[in-house]
């Protein structure tokens, strides 16, 4: 399907990676790792054909259709989320145009025996037939599957796409893409802004792919559940094992050690050859075995152990002052966007070096009230904060308020003050933009290191109590043990929005679980939250409360068979249906016929167009009722 030969692409003189090689076959599920900045992102714009490599050729078979998820996306403004979803199908969209265009000039025109009319009429056969090539009958409901299954509400469809956060704009577009019937699929952190809800949906369609997937995530279950193998990019080299993430890293570390063990041993083979020469090289008579060992010892082939990168940054998080014993308190906080509301008559005393996570499924208001927290929302109610209470605050978005035009220095410097701008340079050493690094523009910074930035920029501006949402989307696996660990020695205040649960293991003393415009308190770490729910993680949590096994099974026998009985007649009208689509649609066919072999006698039948067009809007009704069937007998299921 692809085959990649030889890549190379440099930056500033230093190769991101020199001379990779791999193939990309159908069923291929890759997870592509790396640390920030090896180039992960780089190789999925080389692949999607959006940049050129320095040297190097991706070949592919004819037509094969590429989709690339890019971590910034741009919508144009004043469309719904299922406009915006429908741009998946641009030839569809072009074909309503022209049937749009057709069906007008047919109800104008009198003309009937003209050349150009009987060409309207070869046009409007050809234009509908390959419109119903194309699925031009199914695609609405196609559409509207996906976007449920991405978490959207049928009442969102109408909304303008420009009312939805960032994460949620990231949804519509993955949409778009899993909709294109794409050959390869380039996903670049897709988990980043899902609930966890819609990670599952995701897995098990990824899982029924049939063409190529090339994953870049730093969600390591995510990798396991999807992936059938593994490429990671270190040091400018790749390593390609048909394993997923998990097995992959226990194979790399067995070979490591064998490939030790290897050299080691040879090492020992090298040293006693060596010891031979130079006790044979005194002697005329042992002259010639010396030569011959020397001969030998040139042409063995030496061990080389695979490097690994094991840079990390390094982040500390100083208090400013000692704020008082209360750090925030609330009562009867209440906050709605018009008539969505989503928390309502919040009550909650935090107090100081308290840890606490704030833990929930999407859209349930972790970030909202976050956000009224460090002051970015209105609200209802009453807050107080606490006396000398200095807040830094971490955006799930944060990296987004960076500006592409200044480079890393420039934006250090300008949100540095007299005090901390002689730091800069040091700040951004200890994560990682060293020497020329720290002169590259923020819009070539991979997803990773603009988070980075945006962490070193946070340490410019004093504060006691750290407000942190989602802060390790984007961030490798190595750099979120660092956050971690500087999290857990940071000894001021600490409330931390996040649904990963090997971050937030160890690392709080107290978890607030949002649901239903509620807040319930658990006095413990996040494994004491998710015994007290006797789940193991937050999959289960969600699998759980989806899952109707795992509550009450039925409440009785009458419920069950109101059930079956529904089921049954929603299969019923389906199937009548489906027969009739399929008689009106072989009526249209033979009028179609008809009207290219015929063409004179048959529209001078009584009424002819108006029947003709009468069926057509017929089928077109037919077909909204089997969709809307079809979902309800889904949602019933």
């Amino acid at each position: 399907m692809l085959n990649i030969h030889n890549l190379s692409v440099a930056f500033g003189g230093e190769y991101l990676f020199e001379e990779i090689s791999f193939m990309l076959n159908s069923g291929d599920r890759v997870g592509l790792i790396g640390k920030n900045g090896a180039g992960k992102s780089t190789l999925l714009k080389l692949l999607s054909k959006d940049t050129m490599p320095d040297t190097g050729v991706i070949a592919s078979d004819k037509e094969v259709k590429i989709g690339f998820l890019r971590q910034d996306i741009d919508f144009e403004q004043g469309r719904t989320v299922l406009e915006e979803a429908y741009q998946a199908f641009e030839e569809i969209k072009e074909l309503e145009l022209q049937l749009d265009d057709i069906n007008r000039q047919l109800t104008e025109r009198t003309d009937y025996e003209s050349e150009s009319y009987n060409q309207i009429i070869i046009d409007l056969n050809d234009v509908t037939h390959r419109y119903e090539i194309l699925g031009g009958y199914n695609y609405q409901g196609d559409t509207e599957k996906i976007l449920q299954g991405l978490g959207f509400l049928r009442q969102d469809f109408n909304n303008k796409t420009d009312t939805f956060s960032g994460g949620w704009r990231m949804r519509i577009e993955l949409a778009k893409l899993l909709l294109q019937n794409n050959d390869v699929l380039l996903l670049d952190e897709p988990t980043n802004h899902l609930d966890i809800e819609s990670i599952i949906w995701l897995e098990q369609f990824l899982k029924n792919y049939p063409g190529a997937v090339v994953i870049v995530s730093h969600d390591k279950m995510f990798l396991d559940n999807v992936t059938n193998r593994t490429i990671e990019i270190s040091l400018g080299r790749i390593y390609d094992y048909n394993k997923p993430y998990s097995k992959y890293l226990v194979l790399r570390s067995e070979m490591k050690a064998q490939q030790l063990n290897a050299q080691k041993n040879q090492q020992k083979e090298i040293q006693q050859a060596e010891r031979l020469i130079e006790k044979f090289r005194a002697k005329s008579t042992k002259a010639s075995m010396a030569q011959s060992l020397i001969k030998k010892l040139d042409k063995i082939e030496r061990i080389e152990v695979d490097e690994d990168d094991n840079s990390v940054m390094s982040l500390r998080f100083p208090i400013s002052v000692t704020p008082g014993k209360i750090i925030v308190e609330m009562e009867g906080l209440s906050k709605s966007y018009g008539d969505k509301h989503v928390l309502s008559g919040i009550d909650l005393l935090l107090e100081r070096d308290g840890k606490t996570a704030f833990v929930g499924q999407n859209g349930q208001g972790k970030s909202t009230l976050a956000k009224v927290i460090v002051g970015d929302l209105e609200y209802n109610g009453h807050l107080k904060l606490g006396h000398n209470v200095q807040i830094g605050y971490f955006a799930q978005n944060q990296a987004e308020y960076l500006d592409g035009t200044k480079t890393v220095l420039d934006t250090m410097i300008d949100a540095a003050n007299e005090k901390t701008r002689s730091k800069v340079r040091d700040i951004l050493g200890s994560f990682l933009f060293r020497g020329d690094e720290v002169e590259k523009y923020v819009r070539v910074l991979s997803g990773g290191e603009r988070n980075r930035l945006a962490l070193a920029k946070m340490l410019l501006q004093p504060f006691n109590v750290l407000v942190m949402d989602e802060p390790t989307n984007h961030l490798d696996i190595k750099s979120k043990n660092v956050l971690k660990q500087a999290l857990i020695n940071f000894e001021g205040t600490l409330i931390l929005v996040s649904h990963d649960r090997d971050f937030l293991q160890g690392l709080t003393n107290k978890v607030y679980e949002f649901k239903d415009r509620k807040i319930k308190e658990y006095l413990g770490d996040i494994d004491y939250y998710l015994d007290q729910r006797k789940v193991e993680d937050f999959r289960a949590i969600e699998k759980k409360e989806k899952n109707p096994e795992s509550k009450q099974k039925i409440k009785n026998k009458n419920t069950d068979y109101k059930g079956q009985k529904l089921m049954k007649s929603l299969k019923n009208r389906l199937s009548t249906a489906e027969s009739k689509i399929a008689t009106l649609e072989k009526e249209i066919k033979e009028i179609d016929h008809e009207l290219l072999m015929n063409y004179d006698t048959t529209i001078e039948k009584p009424n002819f167009f108006d029947n003709y067009q009468k069926k057509k809007k017929e089928l077109e009704e037919l077909m909204k009722n089997w969709e809307n069937i079809t979902i309800q007998l889904e949602e019933l299921a």
